[in-house]
């Protein structure tokens, strides 16, 4: 049976992270090294000392989930472990996806770091502060969260945005876009049976149409950088089908910007296509806890400590 690897995005990262494969392995810190070097920054003093409120800035955890993400690669490749030979499909979540593709050798580290860097700078200009929202609703239908999204978005005003962003699975789904529409579609959420409508505290209406202007500087920055097709391939958020083609998957790139991250999907394909594991590469374990909810048959298991690196080659060789 199959195994898979799928890497986490924004709201794994903590302070600290990624030290631990640093400090026990010499390929896995000079990923953090190519980090800085690629953004003319330190940022590993701030994904190692914090402050936490720093890193937690979209613009600074994305690219930092990225290089702990590839440090933990790294340290198992150095041993003998090769993704091509042992992985049938990679996946990540959001800007997740980048850290499958940097594994799977579509663009350098260097160049998913400044890839991530431009993608949360334009993420996080692409709608004034305060002026959009996201909602997490447990435990509804998505039908049923769809409808209330677009019956929102007429009742907040015209030309008002409000759509499911996430669906994570587990009876999670996440909906971003204007925040008055985000404010109102909760409280139909609530209305309609949700156990919870609860707002997130982010910086901007991320994988809604409000996101466009960000799509825009995404589609010029992926055409500026050097693709090869991955060694492995890639599911994607957006199609939640695999591809190794460098122009498709930019493409993908693209549309996932203000398209929705279609997690579950992802792991239901994951079962129904020989994947037997599921392996979680980086910081925290955000993914195999989703996977346990959609999926019980699906095993996880976690890379992201010297331990974790150490168990998986004595796992998978």
């Amino acid at each position: 049976m199959a195994v898979a690897f799928t890497f986490p995005g924004q709201g794994s990262q903590a302070v600290g992270m990624g030290k631990d494969l640093a400090d026990a392995f010499p390929e896995a810190r000079s990923v953090f090294a190519e980090v800085d070097a690629a953004l003319g920054e330190k940022l590993s003093k701030l994904i190692w000392e914090g402050p936490e409120e720093t890193l937690t800035l979209t613009a600074n955890a994305q690219p930092a989930l990225m290089a702990v993400s590839l440090a933990a690669m790294r340290a198992l490749e150095a041993r003998g472990f090769s993704l091509k030979h042992k992985v049938a499909y990679v996946a990540g979540h959001s800007l997740g996806e980048y850290s499958a593709l940097a594994a799977a050798g579509f663009v350098s580290v260097g160049d998913a770091a400044r890839l991530l860097r431009t993608r949360g700078n334009a993420m996080q200009a692409a709608v004034p502060a305060g002026e959009g929202a996201m909602a997490a609703i447990i435990g509804l239908e998505q039908a049923d969260v769809e409808a209330a999204c677009a019956e929102a978005a007429q009742g907040a005003g015209k030309g008002s945005v409000c759509q499911v962003a996430n669906d994570n699975g587990g009876g999670q789904l996440v909906i971003s876009g204007a925040k008055a529409a985000v404010e109102l579609a909760a409280k139909l959420c609530t209305e309609k049976g949700a156990k919870r409508a609860l707002m997130l505290q982010v910086s901007a209406p991320f994988h809604s149409a409000l996101m466009a202007p960000a799509a825009d500087i995404m589609r010029e920055a992926l055409a500026g950088v050097a693709k090869q097709a991955p060694v492995v391939p890639v599911v994607s958020n957006v199609t939640v089908t695999p591809t190794s083609d460098p122009d498709e998957i930019a493409r993908r790139l693209v549309q996932q910007v203000t398209g929705r991250v279609r997690w579950r999907e992802t792991v239901e394909w994951f079962g129904g296509n020989g994947v037997a594991s599921l392996y979680e590469v980086g910081a925290g374990k955000v993914l195999s806890g989703l996977a346990r909810r959609i999926n019980r048959d699906i095993a996880t298991g976690a890379i992201g400590t010297a331990a974790e690196v150490e168990a998986t080659l004595a796992a998978l060789g």
